[in-house]
């Protein structure tokens, strides 16, 4: 088959291209990609020297697509499915694309730089900087909340590459800020996104990897 994907089934933004795959039927070879194996990420890094996945590699048209929007953007132009993930009509393209970004720059970016900190040596943490992120993404997640009082998906009625999108960024956020807490019309729409089928498969991949997911430090 002409499509590979190189991804890592416990990372978010590989979360999104994965729905928009499961969602199209398009056939894909996956690639496992283990950056913490030389052999690994030379082969990686030989197709993408960013090293940072998801990317998709279509040989029948000798095109590698980086960047999880993009490969979504790719995939509903050459490789359409049953699910209009990316809307023909201009105006809804426009809003799904201005979801899509919303979610990725203030939730899941944020969400990635509180769980990146627990990864950092001790001396090294950033907790003024990981303040600022809560900070943010709390103000965003209260947009969300009410913006979903009253829609099934984030742009409507019908799924979209925007709830591609919204998916990983609340199913990751939510280990840091309980939604359910704060906001619960945001923490019902993430359970609508996890029975999704697309998600609900990608969700049950990634379960074998789940305790590399990096925890909260233990306070001093």
């Amino acid at each position: 088959m002409p499509l590979t994907l190189y991804y890592h089934p416990l990372s978010s933004f590989c979360h999104k291209v994965l729905i928009a795959l499961y969602e199209s039927g398009v056939a894909f070879t996956p690639r496992l990609v283990d950056l913490g194996n030389p052999d690994d990420r030379a082969a990686f890094t030989a197709i993408w020297p960013i090293g940072k996945f998801p990317v998709l590699r279509d040989d029948a048209r000798n095109v590698t697509v980086p960047e999880s929007t993009v490969i979504i953007e790719y995939l509903a132009r050459h490789y359409p499915g049953p699910v209009k993930l990316v809307p023909d009509d201009a105006e809804k393209a426009a809003q799904v694309r201005e979801i899509d970004r919303f979610y990725d720059f203030h939730i899941h970016l944020l969400m990635q730089k509180v769980v990146g900190d627990r990864l950092r040596p001790e001396g090294k943490t950033d907790p003024h900087g990981v303040e600022d992120a809560v900070r943010r993404a709390r103000v965003a997640l209260g947009l969300v909340d009410k913006d979903m009082a009253g829609k099934t998906w984030a742009a409507g009625d019908d799924f979209t590459m925007a709830d591609c999108s919204a998916a990983p960024s609340l199913f990751y956020i939510d280990k840091a800020i309980p939604l359910a807490d704060e906001f619960p019309n945001a923490a019902r729409y993430l359970e609508r996104l996890k029975a999704r089928p697309s998600y609900a498969r990608a969700l049950k991949e990634a379960e074998p990897y789940f305790h590399l997911f990096p925890k909260p430090r233990a306070a001093a």
